[in-house]
């Protein structure tokens, strides 16, 4: 790169993620903005809301991302990287449309987009492409110049996103007893998607069953085991297992759920689990409740040692690892060789996404895209 800290053509970094209620009186509300044009009743989605209520009616979602701003603007500015790092939502404040809008009106021209999903799917990248270019039309029909957005690429297998996770199942193991750690199954956990979902998430040629959402996931699975296994010297078993679904019955989902699996490693006579949350980039909701709360519980009930490993969070190696995919793409944008950094037999993901790439079931304008109508 011609000047490692050149982050041109941006002029800013839009951290872009799902958002989440901050009181009692935002639950329902905040799941009406999820569900928007589902029909599901305000009565269903009090009994949804029970996991909020739990906790007080308030998400951890938010004020870890306020946490990661606070990250990413200290190595920004530690390194010399001068781009204002702004935050927007896709569910509650604040809202992408109104950060947009603030941005826009500040004069800024051309935003990097780091959304809070590391894998391919619809609902972690394609999703938050339409909301993108939602909030671009809404713009435009204020009379006010949008600016363009680039959704920076996956980071699944950037050593900034892999080894904080790493670190955090060989602490996890440390925590068990001698007597069972080294017996411990790993089970990787991530949020269950539909399977029709899955298997057409990534681009076209990729698609089958699972999908780039699978591969990837299984990808950085086998990376954090070899890891563990060339620290520790044991090869744990492990598994890729499912969470927080939320569809109809008659939809397949992903399987096997967390709570099957540990039915499983019971039955199987397993000493005891960690649960690693590799499709989470921070401890939200469905870590906290599906994980710390219904899985534990389960596993307590089967009388099964576990310990849960934490999330890359705000780990200062994650926001170097943003900086790095900032000025990456920005030596891209400005034509320069790049030697996108990523672990792992997968190789760097796409800067743009393809056509056709985790399709939607009804066609709707995404931006950041080969399609995106917003050059």
């Amino acid at each position: 790169m011609s000047d490692e800290r050149d982050p041109a053509p941006y002029d800013a970094l839009l951290l872009l993620s799902f958002g989440g209620p901050e009181g009692p009186d935002d639950v329902v509300p905040f799941l009406e903005n999820v569900t928007r044009g589902r029909g599901i009743p305000k009565e269903r989605l009090k009994e949804v809301g029970q996991h909020y209520f739990r906790f007080g009616g308030v998400s951890p979602i938010n004020e870890q991302n306020r946490t990661l701003l606070a990250a990413l603007r200290k190595d920004f500015a530690d390194h010399g990287l001068d781009l204002p790092v702004h935050w927007g939502n896709r569910n509650w404040a604040p809202y992408l449309t109104d950060t947009l809008r603030e941005l826009a009106l500040a004069g800024h021209r051309r935003i990097a987009v780091l959304a809070t999903s590391a894998y391919a799917s619809y609902s972690g990248c394609r999703q938050y492409r339409e909301n993108l270019a939602d909030a671009l039309a809404a713009l435009e029909a204020e009379g006010i110049a949008r600016p363009r957005v680039d959704k920076l690429r996956h980071y699944f297998n950037h050593p900034g996103f892999v080894r904080p996770m790493v670190d955090g199942v060989l602490a996890s193991l440390a925590e068990l007893p001698p007597g069972v750690r080294d017996g411990a199954r790993l089970a990787f956990t991530t949020h269950s998607i539909p399977t029709a979902a899955a298997d057409t998430s990534g681009p076209v040629e990729g698609h089958g069953d699972g999908g780039a959402y699978v591969r990837q996931h299984l990808d950085v699975a086998r990376l954090i085991v070899d890891a563990v296994r060339e620290e520790t010297g044991v090869d744990h078993p492990w598994r890729l297992v499912y969470q927080s679904r939320s569809g109809a019955p008659h939809i397949p989902w992903l399987e096997p759920d967390i709570c099957e699996h540990l039915e499983e490693l019971h039955a199987e006579g397993a000493p005891a689990a960690v649960l690693v949350p590799i499709g989470f980039v921070s401890d939200h909701m469905e870590v906290l409740y599906d994980l710390d709360t219904e899985a534990v519980a389960r596993a307590a009930e089967l009388g099964l040692p576990v310990r849960r490993s934490a999330t890359v969070g705000a780990d200062p190696r994650f926001a170097a690892a943003v900086r790095e995919l900032v000025l990456e793409r920005a030596a891209a944008e400005r034509g320069e060789p790049v030697r996108p950094c990523a672990l792992g037999p997968l190789g760097p993901s796409h800067d743009l996404c393809p056509i056709g790439c985790c399709p939607a079931r009804a066609p709707r304008p995404a931006a950041a895209g080969a399609d995106s109508p917003y050059a």
